[in-house]
């Protein structure tokens, strides 16, 4: 629910970082997500959000499956905020996709007491399976990172406009 934490009481095993204590505020990461019909590709922040990483995909099963893997990376990585890529059609008009993830965000919000931003996303998936095809990548490894590269480049475009934002603040908060 709205404005309640998101109750996950276990890790996934990992010694993680948790975060940083910079005087009173803690820092927290943002994650992207590049949601599809059968994956969510997963990226986070840095703790100072100036680079993205990719964390994984998530292969869809349900949207409550969903909601608990996303929830363990929101507690294990104490996620502030989530950007979403929007996929808008090349004329910035909305498409069926793009309708089922605002969809999926409006049950997100329902969960999750999080900040949500949509990113609009138009050839993020393109210019990720262009990286992974430069990088000399195998068609089956390719498969298995574009969404999560795709993710990345989401959250990297949202970092990268608020550092520009912020006159190059590092600390866009």
């Amino acid at each position: 629910m709205k404005g309640e934490p998101c109750p996950i009481p276990f890790s996934l095993g990992k010694p993680l970082d948790k975060g940083v204590q910079m005087g009173d505020k803690k820092r927290v990461r943002l994650m992207g997500l590049d949601i599809g019909s059968r994956t969510i590709g997963v990226a986070i922040s840095d703790e100072l959000r100036i680079a993205a990483q990719g964390l994984k995909t998530i292969k869809r099963t349900s949207l409550r499956s969903d909601f608990e893997e996303i929830g363990r990376i929101i507690h294990e990585f104490q996620i502030e905020k989530v950007v979403v890529g929007l996929p808008k059609n090349m004329d910035g008009t909305l498409g069926k996709q793009a309708e089922r993830v605002l969809q999926w965000v409006k049950d997100f919000e329902k969960q999750f007491p999080l900040s949500v931003e949509m990113w609009d996303e138009r050839l993020s998936t393109v210019e990720a399976s262009r990286v992974l095809l430069e990088a000399n990548i195998s068609r089956k490894k390719r498969k298995k990172k574009v969404d999560q590269l795709a993710a990345v480049i989401i959250l990297q475009g949202y970092l990268d406009r608020q550092k520009n934002s912020n006159h190059g603040a590092a600390y866009p908060f």
